[in-house]
Parts: structure tokens; sequence; C-alpha cells
């Protein structure tokens, strides 16, 4: 492996900020634990070994399958994951438990994106199959057997005793989707050659593929009540298209679109109404609906600007603290300081993913970084949005922080892509020597070995 000062400095860098999270976390479930039993928790240290042993294995493997790529997206993801963690932790033993388990399946899973997608530009040849994937994904929990419906959303599936929720995964499929296609249409879409009024419009045969994969996604986060997840999909498909295309034209079609949506799933569904009157007004349905969004405001009054400290706070009294709610969790033990930290790390987060898209040269990389980028960004937005009551709560998790083993997975996955894609452009413009993947490397050693059979006597 060619040496690099450049990459050395990244991943030197990137280690000593992963040791400080991982420091940050020890100490907050340290904190936590002796502010809820007052006493030292028992498993501390297998959990710092267990902790640092996951961080330092996602850091080993970046460093040497992705060695020039940016520094800060994985200290940043520690950070929160670490933060939720401590926060689920303190919540329910058993749901930390599980989430034990996930984060180790997501740091592997995070491994073996980054060894197995070596050349970002392969993954575009698969289009279409990303596309089935992520439409099978997304109609799997209107299969009857399978799908299952919490808090009156359809969006799980559960084989025996795993529980899944498959649009997590469907939201990168079709993110990868979208990134072929416009890359290789995006000329065509963008010159428009037929005229309605003063608008110009491209050929239907180009639009028409990616508008039927996008309002299909939305149809069905719809029939399936999870009306975060269509908002989600229907600003990845708008930033996409504007990106793709250049024209602002598509921002501002965009904006009618949600508009007329958003008006007509007022009139039509009434889980949408009672959101919406819950967020203007939570107090007079207390009893009711309204129950859990008073107690986010309570729990953000109490902990103040300082918070109320770890542990010594009382977020169990939000039914869904460690999930949608994570957030107002963290804005009452922590309180503001902490609260304001976990909003930096996700500017920091995207300001990091958007700067990966503009250092990209193959459009494919730098829209495919767009969406991703997008996804987490809108993702934090809508849920700390509405939990805040900035906008009408939908549920979905907040990243790396909230419980649940699908999220955390799909967000590791997101993690590697973008960190594979920014390994690629410090490659492209000479940043670090540009070495045979894995995969070349095995194709150069069959041709070898043809070579010599072929040369023997």
């Amino acid at each position: 492996m060619s040496n690099s000062p450049l990459a050395a400095a990244r991943r030197n860098g990137e280690l000593g900020l992963v040791v400080m999270a991982a420091c940050i976390t020890g100490a907050a479930y340290v904190l936590a634990s002796l502010g809820k039993n007052s006493e030292m928790p028992a498993t501390v240290v297998p959990f710092l070994l267990a902790l640092l042993g996951m961080l330092v294995a996602a850091h080993v493997a970046t460093r040497y399958f992705a060695r020039g790529a940016d520094g800060t997206l994985l200290p940043l993801a520690a950070l929160m994951h670490g933060i939720g963690y401590v926060m689920i932790a303190r919540l329910s033993d058993r749901r930390a438990a599980l989430q034990t388990t996930w984060s180790l399946i997501a740091i592997v899973a995070f491994v073996l994106v980054l060894m197995l997608v070596q050349r970002p530009p392969d993954l575009a040849r698969y289009k279409w199959t990303f596309l089935f994937v992520g439409a099978g994904s997304l109609v799997l929990p209107l299969v009857p057997g399978i799908g299952t419906s919490v808090g009156g959303a359809r969006i799980w599936v559960r084989i025996g005793p795993v529980s899944i929720q498959p649009g997590e995964f469907a939201k990168i499929a079709l993110a990868l989707f979208f990134a072929a296609y416009l890359a290789d249409n995006r000329e065509l879409i963008a010159a428009g050659t037929r005229r309605i009024g003063p608008m110009r419009i491209p050929e239907l045969r180009y639009l028409l593929p990616i508008t039927l994969a996008w309002g299909f996604a939305v149809v069905v986060m719809v029939a399936e009540k999870d009306l975060g997840s269509a908002l989600l999909f229907f600003t990845l498909f708008t930033v996409m298209m504007w990106v793709a295309t250049e024209r602002s034209i598509y921002l501002v079609v965009g904006f009618v679109l949600f508009a007329a949506a958003a008006f007509t799933a007022y009139k039509m569904f009434g889980v949408v109404q009672t959101r919406v009157q819950v967020w203007t007004d939570p107090w007079s349905q207390y009893e009711g609906k309204g129950y859990q969004s008073a107690q986010s405001m309570f729990a953000f009054a109490n902990g103040g600007t300082g918070g109320t400290g770890l542990g010594m706070g009382s977020p169990n009294k939000i039914p869904a603290a460690s999930t949608d709610y994570i957030y107002a969790a963290i804005g009452e033990e922590m309180g503001l300081v902490g609260a304001a930290a976990v909003l930096i790390a996700f500017v920091l987060m995207i300001g990091a993913g958007l700067r990966i898209a503009i250092r990209a040269d193959r459009p494919f990389e730098k829209l495919l970084a767009t969406g991703l980028t997008t996804i987490i960004g809108m993702q934090a937005f809508i849920i700390t949005a509405g939990v805040l009551r900035v906008i009408p709560l939908t549920g979905i998790t907040l990243p790396f922080v909230s419980y649940g083993g699908s999220s955390l997975l799909s967000n590791y996955i997101l993690l590697a892509l973008l960190i594979r894609i920014s390994d690629s452009s410090a490659k492209r413009l000479g940043e670090v020597p540009d070495e045979l993947s894995l995969g070349e490397r095995w194709e150069t050693y069959q041709l070898r070995r043809a070579a010599k059979r072929t040369a023997r006597p």
C-alpha cells in the first residue's frame, strides 16, 4: 500500500475524533447510570471495550479501504450513535441489548460495503435492479401474513422473532436508481423539447420512468400511512431532479405539487387532520393524541439550558421516548446545549456530504452523494422539527440516534457509500494513489494464471 501524507493526516485525525466520541459516550453512559441508580454500572468496562472495538474496526476498515475519504463523517456518526445508545440504555435495558446487537450488525455492514463497493460508478450498471429492489421493499409490508401495523402505519415486516422496516433500505436503493438514471439522461431531461405555455418539458420517454418510480414510492408510502417517508421520497426526487438538470423550475413544480398533495391528504385522511390538530394545539388533547407532544414540550422546559443531568430527568413519561421522541429525551437531560450539539452534528454531516458532492466529478457520484445527503438531512429535519412542533409530527427515525435496527443498519450502509464516493474523488484528484481494487486484483491474478498456463509447453 502506497503512503500518502494527506491520507495519513485524514485517517489520524479521524482516529483521534473517533476515540474522542468513544470517550464522550463512555462518560455519558457512566453519568446516566449514576443519575439513575446512584452506582457505577457493573458493565461499564465491557461496554467501553465493545464500543471502542466496534469504532476502531470501522476506522481500520476506512483506513485500509478508503484512505483518502473525508475524516469527519465516521466520528460524527459515532458521536450521534453513542448519544442515542446512552439514552436508549437509560430508558430500557431490553432495547439497549437489542440496539447493541444491531450496532454490531451495522458496523459489519459498513465494513462489507467498503470492501465490496470499491468503484462507485460500477453501481450505476445495476440501476434497474435497484429500482425493483426498492419497489419490492416498499410493497413488502402490504403483503398479508408478514406485514404488520405499528402506531397506525403498516411499514413493518415480521419474520419469526425479527421485525424489519424495508422502507429504510428502499430509500437507498431508490437513491441509487435516481442517480444512475439521471446521470444517463440528465441532458435530455434538462433540454426540454416541448412547450406547455412558458415552460419547456422533456420528452415523456425520458421523464416517464423516473417519474413513475417516484410516484409509485409516494403512493405506496401514503397507502401504508407512512407520511414521513412519503415526504422524504418527495424531497429526494425534487432535489435530485434540480441538481441533475440545473433548472429551478423543478423546485417550483415540486413545491406546488407538495402543497397540493398536503392539502389533499389533509382532506382525505383523518390521521393527517389529527396530526395537524395536535401540532396546533396539543394541550386540548392532553388526555389523548396530544399527550406525547405536550410531554415533549414539558421535557424541553424541564431541561432548560444545561439539562437535568443524565439519568435525572423523566423522559420515560413520553411513551415513544426511545424512538420518535428521543430528541425530547436528549433535550430534557442534556438541555439546550445537548439538543443544539445534536443539531450541529447533523449540520456538519450534511456539510461534509455536500462537500463530497461538490468535489465529485462524475455525474453519478455527484448525484448519489447529493441524494444520500438529502436523505440524512431531511430525515433529521422532519423528526426534530416535528418534536419541536415546527411542523406536524410524522413518525420517522432520527438517523444514528433513535432506537431501531433497520434504521441503524441502513444509515451505516449510507455512510459507507458516502465515504466511498469521497475516497473516489480523492483518488481522481491525485490526493491519494489510485490502486487496484480487490476485484481488479483478483481479475489480474486470474489473468496471470491463465497466461502462465498458456505459456507452458
